[in-house]
């Protein structure tokens, strides 16, 4: 469940995570959505990954130790999924990247996804999928 004020701690936190360096394990764009969602909820949904890898690989490592196919089947599993049409503010998206897909966060009419250098917005057209963030 959202908090009251939830509108006003995402966007403090994408502030925030604008200013803040790509770093796996700490700012990743998984760790990056988790956040945003920590922001909205007060829940963060990757509470058990934080800091405990230090590459993209090393990630995906821990993640298949625990059981998901990778950092999109972790937001699958922990969000219900709904048509990229009918995604809102806060909710995330997968949007596809050369270096594979990655989830961001939708805000207005873009989708924020923190890239390998910096937080880049993605038209909300290219998302592939979307999770509903209650």
């Amino acid at each position: 469940m959202r908090v009251p004020d939830w509108k006003t701690q995402l966007i403090a936190y994408l502030a925030d995570a604008a200013r803040t360096p790509f770093q796996p394990g700490v700012h990743d764009c998984a760790l990056f959505s988790a956040g945003a969602v920590l922001a909205m909820t007060g829940v963060d949904f990757a509470a058990d990954w934080r800091g405990r890898y230090t590459t993209l690989t090393g990630g995906l490592r821990v993640l298949r130790r625990a059981g998901y196919t990778d950092h999109i089947d972790l937001a699958a599993r922990n969000f219900a999924e709904v048509p990229t049409a009918f995604m809102h503010l806060g909710d995330l998206a997968v949007i596809p990247t050369p270096e594979g897909p990655m989830l961001g966060v939708v805000q207005g009419e873009g989708v924020y996804v923190l890239s390998l250098t910096h937080m880049i917005i993605e038209p909300r057209a290219r998302a592939t999928r979307a999770f509903k963030v209650d």
